[in-house]
């Protein structure tokens, strides 16, 4: 039993088979990083740029591609690939290149979309008009990191743009018939619980993205936040915590909102906390146990329940 609309789902139901997501490394850097906004990224960005997962460039695209698949064939019989374009701001570059990039990419055969993760800043009317070109081809999603609407929380992460940047990006790429995902990252240090569901209940109910990524805070090595935590400046969320919370917005969000993460796992490599999230089976696990429990015990009205 299903308590959200997950992307499993979605996707089963948009491309009729199981898709697997490639995550892939478009070579950009980040205004964040380069000395246009900041030289130090955002405060929990790791040197890998949120693409630590993400196949290293090899070549043109083509290969690139083919060593991300060979890494997931080798353990299931996929036939059906996102590519994913993780690392740093993946619009922030000349546009012919973006161009080159992003054709090229949908040109593979068995790649059936395109995802794109960027910064809401870094969307110009050119850009927006070449995804729309490029939706017409194959479908394009485009990934923006809001992480929180509050305004002291987003200048402590160096996030580096306002609130309404956000919304005009957002609408200027729905407008356009563009699948748009937003991240949102739950325990940031020094919000309550009330002001994570205020984040939520914006997107919600106000702004409505199709999709959305729920993020546990990850304190990881190299970073400024690891600083700031090794100082005993805030600590991370308890798996009961964060459950409770995680709960409480799945509940605030419309019935075909996909959801396409819930927890996220930083590499165990250079994660330090919190320490319980490096088993990511177990999480889910637990996450599923408790979801049907809360269900029987409650007959609480779950969104979008599927059977």
């Amino acid at each position: 039993m299903e308590h959200y609309y997950a992307l499993n789902r979605y996707l089963m139901e948009t491309f009729g088979e199981k898709v697997y997501k490639l995550a892939l490394d478009g070579g950009m850097t980040c205004p964040n990083r380069d000395g246009t906004l900041d030289t130090r990224g955002c405060i929990f960005c790791s040197q890998g740029g949120s693409g630590d997962f993400a196949q290293m460039q090899c070549g043109n695209v083509h290969e690139q591609i083919q060593s991300a698949k060979s890494r997931i064939v080798q353990k299931t019989n996929a036939k059906k690939f996102i590519a994913y374009y993780q690392s740093y701001t993946n619009t922030y570059a000349e546009f012919p290149y973006l161009k080159r990039l992003y054709t090229d990419t949908l040109k593979e055969p068995d790649i059936v979309a395109l995802s794109i993760g960027t910064r809401p800043d870094c969307l110009s009317d050119e850009i927006v008009r070449l995804l729309s070109d490029l939706n017409r081809i194959k479908p394009v999603w485009v990934e923006l990191g809001l992480q929180t609407i509050h305004s002291k929380t987003a200048h402590y992460i160096r996030r580096g743009y306002e609130l309404p940047v956000f919304v005009d990006a957002l609408h200027r790429l729905q407008k356009e018939g563009i699948h748009v995902v937003a991240h949102v990252i739950l325990g940031l240090p020094g919000e309550s619980k009330e002001d994570m569901l205020g984040t939520i209940r914006f997107l919600a109910h106000e702004h409505r993205p199709d999709g959305i990524k729920l993020q546990l805070l990850h304190v990881l090595e190299g970073t400024d936040l690891a600083q700031e935590y090794a100082e005993g400046k805030f600590e991370t969320m308890e798996m009961d915590a964060y459950f409770d919370v995680l709960f409480a917005c799945i509940e605030e969000l419309p019935e075909d909102m996909v959801i396409h993460r819930l927890t996220g796992d930083g590499p165990k490599r250079i994660l330090i906390a919190p320490k319980w999230t490096g088993d990511k089976k177990r999480v889910m696990n637990e996450m599923r146990r408790r979801m049907d429990e809360m269900h029987i015990r409650q007959g609480k009205n779950w969104k979008n329940e599927y059977t």
